[in-house]
């Protein structure tokens, strides 16, 4: 399925519900919300989905809202952000069968200002942060992660993410070219883009050149973090 860019009405829905985000805003312009925000974004899942199965062959989408599409709601139950809407258009293709944001998967997101996209896990807890943790450590799968980086790092100017202690784990240690990974509660590398391309035709081809360079850090957590 072709894709031709998302339609200045996405733009315009997108910077009216940051300038106006309350619920009578959002019902007057409920048909900007279909035709700039739900119509494209299935469009661009229908059309970017397929492809990126020729580098991640395993990696799960839909056009559901709540699946590849982001509800747009903001659950604002236990934040003092008592916004109810998002401001961004977030759209998520994952790894397994369940819909889930803990496990490895590509990103896109557009605001009003850029386009940013990246791969991933934000963040590890439990089992999954042990079995990061030990992968980092261990010689093979360590040197692997290693290699991951480089080989994304070697295309593109991305951003690695997910660092948040200051000090190491208890119990672990690594040799230093690692070590730093240690202090990573999530690993992830995102790239952001001007916000222009996101009109343009070749958006999915772009989209999918940063995918493939971006890679290598999923298939890394898909086989020594997720495997475990």
């Amino acid at each position: 399925m072709s894709f031709d860019g998302f339609p200045k009405e996405t733009l315009a829905f997108l910077d009216g519900i940051a300038r106006n985000n309350e619920k009578a805003w959002f019902d007057a312009h409920r048909d900007l919300y279909e035709a700039g925000y739900i119509a494209p974004a299935r469009s661009f899942v229908d059309a970017l989905g397929p492809r990126l199965r020729s580098i991640a062959p395993a990696v799960q989408f839909s056009t559901r809202i709540n699946g590849s599409l982001s509800r747009i709601n903001r659950d604002v139950r236990f934040s003092k952000d008592k916004r109810p809407y998002k401001e961004h258009l977030g759209i998520w293709f994952w790894h397994g069968e369940r819909r889930r944001w803990d496990v490895p998967g590509f990103w896109f997101e557009l605001t009003p200002g850029q386009v940013q996209l990246g791969v991933g896990l934000y963040l590890m807890q439990g089992e999954q942060l042990d079995s990061f943790r030990q992968s980092v450590v261990h010689p093979r799968s360590g040197k692997a992660l290693l290699a991951a980086i480089a080989e994304t790092a070697a295309r593109g100017d991305y951003e690695i993410g997910g660092k948040t202690r200051k000090l190491l784990p208890r119990g672990f240690a690594t040799d230093p070219d690692r070590a730093g990974y240690l202090l990573h509660e999530g690993l992830h590398a995102s790239i952001s883009l001007p916000v222009s391309v996101a009109s343009g035709p070749e958006l999915v081809d772009l989209c999918l050149d940063h995918f493939t360079a971006l890679w290598p850090i999923n298939r890394w957590l898909l086989a020594e973090v997720e495997s475990g």
